[in-house]
């Protein structure tokens, strides 16, 4: 069976930004922190059961919404509930999103004191133009203290979210924000563009953003600026020191299994290779969740005719690609599945076989929709 992790999802933000898709709602009265940790362990216990977990877990993931908005012991309750219920590897990696207007030194200190090794703090820009502009709750110098705050927790293995394309932006914007978070020494970056998700303000309401040309300009200058200060991309929005890649969203993009809990949770549990692959999801609205977490929510089977394509969309994220040997593991199928995608994607040069690796050209990284529409049957 493949790797084994856990995502764990927190609805609740200070607020919802114009441009948010995700399952988060603005908190109103204060979120209500023990009745959910209650619901996120039966949540759990019922996937344990139901799915005969005895795998360890590699990975923990707690996002959101703003999991920071939490007390450390909330997380404390959370933490120990899971390690009652799964086994967990020795060098486990435990992420916790956070927002940088919710930083205090006392707080993160106690976070990184309950085995939370891994911060992805929220920062889209250090720019405070643009942060009024896509609806943020902090400022540029809430930004910079963030990173302070978790690098005197104890916290070494930092991300940081930036966003490039942003209204009003020009060329040297992005640039800007990439020179200030490789200054501030971060393990992880992740750089991605703002695009206008549908169900959202920016969607229905579009600020006016640069043009196509002036935005691959500036992820290029950008993707330039990363690699020379050693920040290699290893996902299309993804750059790291050596060693520091996330490991729990490479188990996500390597097509391994993961248990979602939580409002919204979506998960991925492999039962038998290849017929018995399944998706799972859990209610999205917060109260129906806290009502009845038990016994709400839904599993979907993965046809095996549309395993090539789910696998695909995954591994080709990764600048590594796949061999032929990680798709039957993790698929259960025969390499001849991916035909003809395969060859006419080598034939047009958009992917590249080396050493029994296949990985996308520059070409095919660029126009990473198309590669994938060849391999749609």
């Amino acid at each position: 069976m493949p790797p084994l992790s856990l995502y764990v999802h927190i609805p609740w933000c200070i607020k919802k930004c114009p441009y948010c898709d995700f399952n988060s709602h603005a908190v109103k009265d204060g979120a209500p922190e023990a009745a959910y940790i209650d619901a996120l362990l039966r949540d759990l216990t019922e996937d344990v059961r139901r799915y005969r977990i005895t795998r360890p877990i590699h990975s923990i993931f707690i996002g959101g919404g703003t999991p920071s908005l939490f007390s450390p012991e909330a997380f404390d309750r959370l933490l120990e509930g899971i390690a009652n219920q799964l086994q967990l590897s020795d060098a486990i990696e435990i992420t916790l999103e956070a927002n940088p207007g919710t930083f205090e030194s006392q707080k993160f200190a106690e976070f990184r004191a309950l085995g939370i090794n891994r911060l992805s703090i929220g920062i889209q820009s250090f720019d405070d133009k643009f942060l009024q502009a896509l609806g943020r709750v902090h400022s540029s110098n809430e930004a910079l203290r963030s990173v302070d705050i978790a690098q005197q927790s104890g916290f070494d293995n930092l991300n940081l979210d930036l966003m490039f394309g942003l209204p009003g932006a020009n060329k040297d914007s992005a640039v800007n924000d990439i020179r200030t978070a490789i200054s501030l020494a971060p393990a992880h970056i992740s750089f991605y563009q703002l695009t206008l998700e549908p169900n959202t303000y920016f969607h229905r309401f579009p600020p006016k953003l640069p043009n196509d040309e002036l935005i691959f300009a500036a992820q290029k200058d950008c993707q330039a600026l990363l690699a020379a200060h050693g920040y290699a991309q290893y996902e299309i929005s993804a750059y790291s020191r050596p060693g520091r890649q996330c490991r729990h969203n490479l188990n996500y993009w390597q097509f391994g299994d993961y248990l979602g809990i939580g409002a919204g949770a979506h998960g991925k549990i492999s039962l038998a290779l290849p017929e018995n692959i399944v998706r799972t999801f859990k209610p999205r609205g917060p109260e129906q969740y806290l009502a009845d977490t038990h016994r709400q929510g839904g599993v979907q089977a993965i046809d095996r005719q549309e395993l090539p394509l789910e696998f695909v969309m995954n591994r080709l994220r990764l600048k590594q690609g796949f061999t032929l040997d990680a798709f039957t593991e993790t698929t259960g199928l025969v390499s001849a599945a991916l035909e003809p995608g395969l060859s006419g994607n080598c034939r047009q040069n958009l992917l590249i076989r080396q050493d029994n690796r296949y990985f996308c050209s520059e070409k095919g990284w660029d126009f990473l929709d198309t590669v994938l529409q060849n391999f749609i049957t």
